[in-house]
């Protein structure tokens, strides 16, 4: 059985995206999507003494103009050193932050892409290769989109060759699983609930962050505090 999952594209996610990403086997980045403010799009929290805090890139949004995820450009070019540099005053005593910091020092000094989706994208596969995900990652731009919500969704589930769809909670507010069940296309639902803590350096203890703060803290052991990699 062939597994697939479609989400937006997301900056530096939190744990529970990989794990969704780990759960199938091609995972969509749903970046012709309208983009969206305020969203996690161009944005995650990092653990600061004083509790989280946003990172946020700068983009360019104009107006009531529909504007796709993939058509986002960044706004300030400068954003990757700054995000650097609070990340490394932020995760600096970490105790795996030496051990992974020239690779994302490098990712982020380096960082010259001009729109959000290939910047998410770069984090994305650099973060799977650290957690040891080999899920194929595709562009929603690689298919025939259809007509309708739950049909776009199903429409790329058939073109990849998918036998399930999983997806996160949020879609069952708008996801018709009878039209999937007509199509023969199985439906699962992540369930985010129930993450083991993990030694932070900062209490009260936060599950909301971004990856970044899992991997600075366990390192290696990252894998037992996620979901998909127990199976």
């Amino acid at each position: 059985m062939k597994k697939v999952a479609i989400v937006q594209s997301n900056y530096i996610p939190w744990k529970g995206y990989f794990d969704l990403i780990n759960s199938v086997d091609e995972f969509v980045l749903y970046d012709d999507m309208q983009y969206t403010r305020r969203d996690w799009r161009n944005r995650n929290k990092i653990k600061m003494p004083q509790g989280p805090t946003w990172l946020t890139i700068p983009v360019e949004v104009k107006g009531k103009y529909f504007q796709k995820i993939n058509e986002t450009r960044i706004s300030d070019p400068g954003w990757a050193k700054q995000h650097w540099s609070s990340i490394k005053q932020c995760y600096s005593k970490a105790p795996y932050f030496k051990q992974y910091s020239a690779r994302f020092e490098n990712m982020y000094v380096s960082m010259n892409e001009e729109h959000l989706s290939q910047v998410n994208f770069k984090f994305i596969q650099m973060i799977n290769d650290i957690l040891g995900i080999t899920t194929k990652l595709s562009w929603s731009s690689e298919f025939i989109l259809e007509e309708g919500q739950t049909e776009k969704l199903l429409g790329i589930c058939r073109q990849a060759g998918a036998d399930c769809y999983i997806s996160g909670p949020a879609a069952k507010d708008y996801f018709n699983e009878d039209i999937a069940q007509e199509m023969g296309i199985k439906v699962e639902w992540m369930d985010y609930s129930g993450y083991p803590e993990y030694p932070q350096l900062f209490e009260p203890f936060e599950h909301g962050v971004s990856i970044l703060d899992l991997i600075f803290n366990v390192g290696p052991s990252a894998q037992s505090y996620m979901k998909s990699f127990k199976k």
